[in-house]
């Protein structure tokens, strides 16, 4: 059951109106988390910020996807990992690798890697030492993909954080976060 009322352009509060009213305008309409967060013109402005910064990231889709399952399994958000799962699909990764990802790993080496350090980013950044940051190097990561992994955690913390609290979850097969 959800705590919180979905907005429209109209009843959204201040600026919130306006964010909701461009989303709807170029997309049809806008999602239960997105009219959700309309309650708050911080909230929804920060998210499509982020969100769209993350959007630049250097890390594939495949990649990002993964990384965000593992982020959500632990978060526990159903609306996020039905959201992720289809993204996960649509970018090719296979039903198997999105099981590992959940359980925060991959069969690829490298990936596992990667995955393994957002959810420490998660649960315990200020245990990451230079020796996984140097690991991460030597597998091919550069800087800015590590950074942007640290962007895209808390993009998925923020999400899942939110649909959980506001207690939104998935509609059947076209949930989306």
């Amino acid at each position: 059951m959800t705590r919180f009322p979905a907005h429209t352009p109209e009843t959204a509060v201040g600026r919130a109106g306006e964010l909701l009213g461009q989303i709807v305008a170029r997309n049809g309409s806008a999602g239960p988390m997105v009219r959700t967060m309309a309650g708050s013109p911080s909230v929804l402005g920060g998210y499509l910020e982020l969100s769209r910064a993350m959007k630049r990231t250097r890390l594939d889709r495949a990649l990002s996807e993964r990384i965000s399952l593992a982020v959500q399994a632990q978060l526990g958000c159903a609306l996020c990992i039905a959201a992720h799962t289809a993204g996960a699909r649509a970018a090719g990764v296979s039903d198997d690798e999105i099981a590992l990802a959940e359980q925060g790993t991959s069969s690829d080496p490298a990936i596992a890697a990667i995955v393994g350090f957002a959810r420490q980013v998660h649960t315990e950044p200020a245990a990451i030492t230079d020796g996984q940051i140097d690991h991460l190097r030597r597998l091919g990561y550069r800087d800015r993909d590590l950074l942007d992994v640290v962007g895209l955690v808390a993009l998925n913390v923020l999400t899942g954080a939110f649909n959980l609290v506001a207690g939104l979850e998935p509609d059947g097969l076209a949930a989306t976060a």
